[in-house]
This record gives C-alpha cells, sequence and structure tokens, in this order.
C-alpha cells in the first residue's frame, strides 16, 4: 500500500526480460535495417533497409525507458510519441515534395 492512497499498488513494472527483450528487439531492428541497406543484390530490400533505419533511429530513443521496475506504460506512451512525430515528419515531407513538384511545374 503506498501512503498517499489506501489503494494497493498493483504495477511494479517491466521486469528484467521485458526491458532486455524490447531493448534487444530494437537494437535487432537496426541491425536488420543496416544489413538491408548495404547488401549489394536486391534493390527492394536496400529500400526497405532505408525506411527501417529512421524508423530504427526513431525506435531508438526508447532504449533509455527500457529498464526493469519502469512501468511499461511509460514504454508504450513513449511510443505513441515517436510514431505521431514520425507521422508528422512524414507528411510534411510528402507536402514539401508535392509543393516542389508543382513549383517544377510552372516553372
Amino acid at each position: 500500500m503506498t501512503m498517499a492512497s489506501n489503494k494497493p499498488t498493483t504495477d511494479h513494472g517491466m521486469s528484467l526480460r521485458t526491458a532486455r527483450s524490447i531493448e534487444y528487439a530494437i537494437i535487432g531492428l537496426c541491425l536488420i535495417a543496416i544489413i538491408f541497406v548495404f547488401q549489394p543484390f536486391v534493390h527492394a530490400l536496400s529500400s526497405i533497409g532505408m525506411a527501417l533505419v529512421v524508423l530504427g533511429g526513431l525506435a531508438f530513443n526508447l532504449i533509455p525507458l527500457c529498464e526493469p521496475g519502469r512501468p511499461l506504460r511509460d514504454v508504450l506512451r513513449a511510443t505513441l510519441i515517436v510514431i505521431a512525430i514520425f507521422v508528422v515528419v512524414l507528411i510534411l515531407a510528402i507536402g514539401a515534395a508535392y509543393l516542389y513538384g508543382i513549383y517544377l511545374q510552372s516553372g
């Protein structure tokens, strides 16, 4: 029980195994992305690897939150923030490319 309330605490945070699993999954994603980018055989894998590098770079921001005892909801909240940032940047990039195409057609 906590001193601030009479409710027992039920969220003890992530176990060491869960924290390490998340951490290793993010590192694995980054390694796969690098392998895909630098493999010289299939161009489609290289393109997928480039997208995974961006995703892995954003996901790498979650590594400091992968601590035993930290609530999983903290990692999930940070994941949603990273996804929101990715979507905003993606929309801005596509919008800028579209407007640049219009600019090139008019000139």
